[in-house]
């Protein structure tokens, strides 16, 4: 179970070791924050080193066996269409159990003051999610390039950004990052290789790569369209706000 955790803790000091050079820089020259909170601060660093050793391990020794296991016993199913539906509940599946997903939701609702709330984004992320699996499930029956998703999802997503507010531009483009965790990389990625070595005529390193940047801009394009639904019920809002005092008639009186 724990074969190989000396290598992930190096592995996991080596990528903290800038980030706490960083705290300690800003604490002493910048910040200088009383000595309670500097703990407590070192503390959740703390927690979060041990926190994400573990997690790796785990990737090792679960997450990416499972995966291949599970993607190599889809890959001989029959009908092969039924990996559509089944990549849509396993990505929106993941989403919802995805750490980075509930603190973005979670710094969204806050800084919106509630406008955004957490189960809104949450369910409109896994919905995009769920959407690029099944569409890279479908990408790897057919044998169609990437390219042919890429371009014209990128494109909408432009398009989106002149029919919504500014600040829903900004959530959904790091919506994208965010969807794109460890679980969605080890899990789902794991699956999506077993079964493209499983399915004859198909190569893992040409169909199997490439969902990760699907998801990222499901993600933003599920978020942005969201903005675009929140930005017509604002206009809804406000048309029948103008209509209860036309002019400031009713006000006046």
């Amino acid at each position: 179970m724990f074969i190989g955790f000396k290598q992930v803790l190096k592995e996991v000091a080596l990528a903290f070791s800038p980030l706490v050079a960083c705290i300690f820089i800003f604490q002493f020259w910048v910040l200088k924050l009383s000595k309670a909170k500097f703990i407590n601060i070192l503390k959740g660093l703390g927690l979060t080193f041990v926190g994400l050793a573990l997690f790796l391990q785990g990737v090792k020794v679960g997450f990416l066996p499972a995966g291949e296991v599970i993607g190599s016993a889809l890959g001989g199913i029959s009908p092969i269409w039924i990996l559509i539906p089944i990549g849509f509940i396993i990505g929106s599946v993941t989403t919802l159990a995805e750490p980075s997903v509930h603190t973005l939701n979670y710094e969204v609702e806050n800084a919106s003051g509630g406008y955004i709330p957490q189960k809104v984004m949450l369910y409109t992320l896994a919905l995009g999610v769920g959407v690029s699996i099944a569409v890279s499930m479908g990408r790897i029956i057919l044998g169609i390039p990437l390219a042919y998703f890429l371009i014209p999802g990128y494109l909408l997503a432009f398009i989106l950004t002149r029919y919504c507010s500014r600040p829903f531009i900004a959530i959904a483009f790091d919506s994208g990052s965010v969807a794109t965790g460890p679980m969605t990389v080890t899990f789902i990625l794991a699956i999506i290789l077993g079964i493209t070595s499983a399915i004859e005529g198909r190569n893992p390193l040409l169909e199997g790569f490439g969902m990760i940047t699907l998801v990222a801009v499901s993600s933003v394009i599920s978020v942005l369209v969201l903005g675009v639904l929140y930005g017509r019920k604002e206009m809804q809002v406000q048309r029948q706000l103008n209509s209860q005092t036309p002019g400031g008639e009713e006000d006046a009186a």
